[in-house]
C-alpha cells in the first residue's frame, strides 16, 4: 500500500544519452535497463516487475493503445525482445514504441528509521527508437528533499533517503560512462547532479506549499 504523496509531475529527473554508446533500437534499451537496473535494485530503490510501453504508426502517430508486460524472465533474458514486439496490437501490424518504462517497488526510510515499501519510488524510461537511444530516471515524491510537499522541513527523511539516489547518480553516471543531464525544473523540484536543490525558505522557515497541485 503506498504511504507516500506523489507529484503528478517529477520533483527531478536526470537524462543520458547513450546513442554513442550503442545502435539504438529495443535490444539497446533493454540492455541499458538491466545494467541500470542491477543498479538501482542493489540499491534498493527499483526491482523491476513490469514493462510498460505505449505503440506508434511511423507517419502516422500514436496508436492509443499501451501494453504492459509482466517480466517472468529478468531483463537480461535474450527472448524479452521478441517479447515486448510480441504484444504488438493486431490491428496495427506496422506499429513500434517510442518508450518503454521500467516499472517496479522500492523501499524508503521512514523517520524512524523503518524501511517501507513504495510503488514506482524512482522510475526509469529508455527510448527505442531507430534513431535515438537514451535513459532517463526520475522521482515523483518528497523525501529526497529538505521540505515535504506542504513546506515543512523533515530532516530525518531526508538524511535517510538523501544519500541514496545519490549514490544511485553516481554509480549510474559510472556505468553509462558520462554524467546526466538534468531534466527541466518542475513546479514540484529541480534536479541537481547530486539529487534535488533545496528550495528558497520563507522567513518563517518553512518551505514552499505545493499541496494545491498534488
Amino acid at each position: 500500500m503506498t504511504t507516500l504523496k506523489r507529484a503528478p509531475r517529477e520533483c527531478g529527473s536526470w537524462i543520458w544519452d547513450l546513442s554513442d554508446s550503442a545502435t539504438p533500437g529495443l535490444e539497446s534499451a533493454l540492455s541499458f535497463a538491466a545494467r541500470m537496473c542491477n543498479v538501482l535494485t542493489r540499491l534498493e530503490l527499483l526491482s523491476p516487475t513490469q514493462l510498460k510501453y505505449s505503440w506508434y504508426t511511423l507517419n502516422v502517430g500514436p496508436t492509443g493503445i499501451a501494453s504492459i508486460l509482466e517480466l517472468t524472465k529478468p531483463l537480461e533474458d535474450s527472448s524479452l525482445p521478441e517479447r515486448v514486439r510480441g504484444s504488438r496490437p493486431s490491428a496495427y501490424p506496422s506499429a513500434d514504441i517510442a518508450d518503454i518504462d521500467v516499472i517496479g517497488a522500492g523501499k524508503w526510510i521512514d523517520a524512524e528509521g523503518r524501511s517501507r515499501t513504495e510503488p514506482e519510488l524512482v522510475n526509469l524510461s529508455l527510448t527505442t527508437t531507430p534513431t535515438d537511444l537514451s535513459a532517463e530516471l526520475s522521482v515523483h515524491h518528497d523525501i529526497w528533499g529538505k521540505y515535504d510537499f506542504a513546506g515543512h522541513p523533515h530532516l530525518e527523511v531526508h538524511q535517510n533517503n538523501a544519500p541514496r539516489i545519490a549514490a544511485a547518480l553516481k554509480e549510474l553516471s559510472a556505468l553509462l560512462g558520462m554524467p546526466p543531464e538534468l531534466g527541466e525544473p518542475t513546479y514540484f523540484g529541480t534536479a541537481t547532479l547530486e539529487g534535488l536543490a533545496t528550495p528558497d525558505v520563507y522567513e518563517d522557515g518553512l518551505g514552499p506549499d505545493l499541496t494545491s497541485r498534488l
